[in-house]
């Protein structure tokens, strides 16, 4: 009798096991502090309940029955797949793998965006001042805040602080603030038509985190096309070179006589007159000095600059670039070259296959000079997809093996001459120049490759700090390119601009970053083509599934 009341005894201590663990998760979560006291009931209670077990399986033998073994082979095999699943869910929060199968990358931040986030020295947050939180604006800033852990962001409903939306001038709804240290900035206002631009952001983020501005001129006076909104203006492009932090003003040379000290790239976009004499010099010296300077010179023109061209080893052809290629898909004229290949240089480097056009444009001769490396950026199709005409009068435009030139064109080349030290005893040897294509070669050798980022220049030479200095010089046969309208088109914008910020000499700064959008993918059906799909899937695919069903009756009957 003692010793079956001693099994109960011990039967019934066990029991206390499951309650001392009831105690201890109760404390813990009632008073969302997992301390001493609520661990010390778990840990006790969870000993008691294996005690328990073990004591109650050596009595009964459980562990030998059958039943038991299969139960344990289903509680380890169950405890095993929710380990794994608890470590993928663990290792999903703690690195994040993501990818993007879109065909441009809609949901992956540009190369230049990711750099610029990746080295941010203080912290940086967007405030985002709006009641509604857009799936596709929050996941744009979410990629944001992945690359980097100084980088925040916010929605702040307005009227539930008035006080915070007071402190930045909030004057709307939708409106978007970048904030660094001090520093505060207007990004955009986001609504349902307009969502939040990546392009805007690293803009905006590039501007409030480099304290360094470049001053950029642009030469007027020669029929140049003009800076304020208007036909024919690159004001799109005025403001584009505004968004990445640069200075731009207008410049006549003909009233100052020399390009001021504090030009980083001087801009001679499409001028329809001659330069003077004077004017011309005045560029050359300020390239001499260190200076960095954009040629756009369209067809039907000469700006008397072959004295300066020269000396680089570039002429300007008097033909016009024709391209014969893929006129019906992209609708344009035969006059308006569409450019997929560009050389191996920075203004470049990340353009792959991506389209530009150049509506009237003229070809690029380039020989080599000593102390000069060109590298071609812009080139058109082979021949007999692109020749250069030199019947201008023609309204059928055809190759003329006498006087025409065969593609591939060079519509685009960037230059650089080494500098003399002012300093230095003995004059610097000049870099030994780099094979270029022969006229009538042209475009067809490999482009010559970009300058190591060591061997290049400080970001903004003077005329006082001319060591090692760099000049650069890039030269197009088209303006047009750049005008509003056409400016935003494929990647026209982004040669333009990073074509300036190479110019300027800051190589460590982001080049253009590129929109991206959606392909249309959408099939247009013409009236014909819409009603016969209508009549095909109401009429004749009914009655085929009829007739079917008729067939295989009849056979079965």
């Amino acid at each position: 009798m003692k010793i079956v009341a001693k099994k109960k005894l011990w039967k019934y201590l066990f029991w206390l096991g499951p309650f001392l663990i009831a105690v201890g998760l109760t404390v813990g979560l009632v008073s969302e502090q997992w301390g001493l006291i609520p661990l010390a009931f778990l840990i006790t209670g969870i000993v008691i309940s294996g005690l328990g077990i073990i004591w109650q399986s050596y009595q009964s033998n459980w562990w030998r029955r059958r039943s038991t073994q299969a139960g344990t082979n289903a509680l380890v095999a169950t405890l095993a797949v929710l380990a794994i699943l608890g470590l993928i869910n663990f290792l999903g929060t703690r690195y994040h793998l993501r990818a993007d199968l879109t065909e441009t990358q809609l949901f992956t931040l540009a190369r230049q965006s990711r750099e610029l986030v990746e080295v941010l020295s203080q912290p940086v947050k967007v405030w985002v001042f709006d009641v509604n939180q857009n799936p596709q604006d929050r996941e744009l800033l979410e990629n944001y805040q992945r690359q980097s852990s100084k980088f925040k962001f916010e929605y702040i409903n307005p009227q539930a602080r008035p006080g915070l939306a007071e402190k930045f001038g909030v004057k709307d709804y939708g409106e978007v603030y970048l904030e660094s240290a001090d520093k505060r900035q207007l990004v955009q206002t986001v609504n349902e038509n307009q969502r939040l631009s990546e392009v805007k952001l690293t803009s905006r983020l590039q501007q409030l985190t480099n304290s360094t501005t470049a001053k950029v001129y642009l030469l007027q006076g020669h029929g140049e096309h003009q800076l304020s909104a208007g036909k024919g203006a690159i004001s799109q492009a005025v403001q584009g070179l505004g968004d990445k932090n640069f200075t731009t003003s207008p410049l006549n040379l003909a009233e100052t006589s020399k390009v001021p000290q504090d030009a980083a790239v001087v801009i001679v976009a499409g001028p329809k007159r001659e330069l003077f004499e004077g004017e011309v010099k005045a560029l050359q010296e300020y390239l001499n000095r260190g200076g960095s300077l954009l040629l756009m010179i369209d067809p039907n023109t000469d700006p008397k600059l072959n004295s300066l061209l020269q000396e680089w080893g570039v002429r300007l052809d008097n033909r016009l670039a024709v391209d014969v290629s893929g006129e019906s898909v992209v609708g344009r004229g035969p006059a308006a070259p569409l450019v997929t290949e560009y050389g191996q240089h920075p203004i470049t480097k990340d353009f792959g296959k991506g389209n530009s056009f150049y509506p009237i444009a003229r070809p690029l001769e380039i020989t080599s000079v000593p102390g000069v490396k060109a590298t071609p950026l812009l080139l058109t199709k082979p021949y007999p997809n692109s020749w250069a005409e030199s019947n201008l009068q023609s309204e059928k435009l055809e190759f003329n093996a006498d006087k025409d030139l065969k593609g591939p064109l060079t519509l685009g080349v960037a230059l650089t001459r080494k500098q003399a030290a002012k300093s230095a005893s003995t004059p610097q040897a000049s870099p030994t120049p780099l094979p270029l294509p022969s006229p009538t070669t042209q475009g067809k050798a490999s482009p010559t490759p970009p300058a190591s980022p060591a061997s290049l220049a400080p970001p903004f030479p003077t005329p006082s700090s001319q060591t090692a200095t760099e000049s650069r010089l890039v030269v197009f046969g088209n303006s047009n390119f750049a005008t509003d309208g056409l400016f935003q088109q494929q990647l026209n914008g982004d040669v333009f601009l990073n074509s300036v910020t190479w110019l300027s000499q800051q190589d460590q700064q982001s080049l253009s970053i590129r929109p991206k959008e959606p392909k249309n993918r959408r099939i247009t059906l013409t009236t014909t083509q819409a009603n016969l799909l209508i009549l095909s899937s109401l009429l004749v695919l009914p009655l085929i599934g009829l007739a079917a069903a008729v067939i295989i009756w009849w056979k079965r009957r």
